[in-house]
């Protein structure tokens, strides 16, 4: 492997889901000046962990820009809680150095094993996207490098055009190299929350109803084994923050502790055989009673990030790897299409691992941002040799729903099916060439849904 220059030895690289793969040229510059003179003008794309889980982050036969390096943070205002940081810089770093100060990241999402680039790139969100929005909600500003070299601050008033492009355009406008972001103030690392159970869709539905207005973080797991009346059952889990009153004595000792590792590790890619029926109904049956008898009183690991417990657990889905196929339906008519949808799942044969279910409040503006007001849900789906031909049959129900599915963890979509999802998409491109205008940035994603 080869950090300069940028005609280094070839590697082989994946997103999170170990599909699909490709050969490509990583450069990861220390600075500036070598991320300057390193770049390959004829195609590269900025990746970061690695946890996008398509081929956001892949430019086969090319460069690919690692940007873990550039993790410096610049300047902290302490009364105030605002970071400024270098793109690399992870939010697990973020929350180990900050929390213990009283300041978490305002938006998490499913995982603590991000950089700050990758996030805005993506434009995460989390479970409390209905009451507090993506990523771009804790964004100030930001400084791209663009292809001509220059360094662009963008901000909601300064090149917006770049800024709002930026959020969900996956790197494909310029690399993040530093951003100022709002940090939350907590008084503990500690969240209050509630299981609830219920019995199929419309009681899941429901009780996202009863409980959005109330507290400001939820989830819901689905048994992705469940049929005919029993479908969209699972349990709901809906939160707040917790103060030092609300903790038990042993734990208000330590209000603000920090974790410190994975409680275990993948050692290796399992074999495919691994994921079968049995398996898959032992493991769901397994989260369904942990989640139903979850305490009243959860760690942010627990509460946030429960599958980082596991170091590699991709791994578990074996050499042929998996797609995470994650869509949003409006609420207009959405109990109706998210029931169409489950069926279609459930009566496919390609058994799902896991189903989260989350509802998202309004769009954040970004050109290409994934969240509108809906039903969010993600499915893991390891791959078959009929994934693809399920996953366009599923891409076609969101479509015609006026919904769309998230670049960040898909890889199968194809350019007209994204262009008809995405109706800003023109737009975004119009930017892109302002910024960009030889296509210096690019991916394999980039390609096969119709961005450059």
């Amino acid at each position: 492997m080869s950090r300069l220059p940028s005609d280094g030895p070839s590697v082989e690289l994946s997103g999170w889901g170990l599909y699909p793969r490709a050969q490509c040229q990583l450069v990861e510059p220390e600075s500036l000046a070598e991320l300057e003179r390193g770049v390959d003008r004829h195609g590269t794309i900025a990746r970061g962990l690695g946890r996008s889980y398509g081929d956001a982050a892949l430019n086969a036969g090319g460069q690919v820009l690692g940007l873990t390096r550039l993790d410096r943070y610049v300047e902290f205002d302490a009364e105030h809680g605002i970071l400024r940081c270098e793109g690399g810089v992870s939010l697990e770093r973020i929350i180990a150095d900050f929390a213990p100060r009283g300041w978490f990241p305002m938006i998490t999402p499913g995982t603590k094993h991000v950089t700050v680039g990758g996030c805005i790139a993506n434009d995460v969100h989390g479970k409390g996207h209905h009451a507090q929005g993506s990523f771009v909600s804790s964004v100030r500003s930001m400084r791209v490098w663009c292809a001509d070299g220059s360094i662009v601050t963008a901000s909601r008033d300064e090149h917006s055009d770049l800024f709002w492009a930026s959020f969900g355009g996956m790197g494909l406008c310029g690399v993040i190299v530093e951003a100022t972001l709002q940090l939350r103030a907590i008084e503990t690392t500690y969240y209050r929350q509630q299981a609830i159970v219920v019995h199929n869709l419309d009681e899941m539905l429901d009780a996202f109803d009863e409980n959005n207005s109330v507290f400001p973080y939820s989830v819901a797991y689905i048994d992705p084994l469940a049929s005919g009346d029993r479908l969209g059952r699972g349990v709901l889990t809906v939160g707040d923050h917790a103060q030092l009153v609300d903790l038990p004595a042993h734990l208000q000792k330590a209000p603000r502790r920090v974790s410190a590792g994975y409680l275990a590790t993948v050692p290796f890619e399992l074999p495919s055989a691994t994921l079968n029926p049995l398996t898959i109904r032992l493991v769901n049956s397994t989260i369904k009673t942990v989640l139903a008898r979850a305490g009243a009183v959860a760690h942010y690991e627990k509460f946030f990030f429960p599958l980082d417990a596991i170091g590699h657990w991709n791994r578990g889905y074996g050499p042929r790897g998996f797609t995470q196929y994650q869509l949003v339906v409006p609420l207009a008519d959405g109990r109706r299409v998210m029931r169409e949808l489950l069926k279609t799942i459930v009566s496919s044969g390609n058994l799902p691992f896991l189903n989260i279910l989350k509802r998202m409040g309004r769009a954040s503006g970004g050109h290409l941002s994934f969240p509108i007001e809906g039903y969010t849900f993600a499915i893991d789906f390891p791959i078959r040799a009929d994934t693809a031909a399920l996953t366009k049959r599923l891409d076609q129900m969101v479509s015609e729903a006026g919904g769309r599915i998230y670049l960040g963890k898909d890889a199968f979509v194809d350019a007209e099916m994204f262009r008809a999802m995405y109706p800003r998409l023109d737009e975004w491109r119009a930017i892109k060439r302002r910024y960009d205008p030889s296509g210096v940035f690019v991916s394999d994603l980039a390609r096969r849904v119709g961005l450059v």
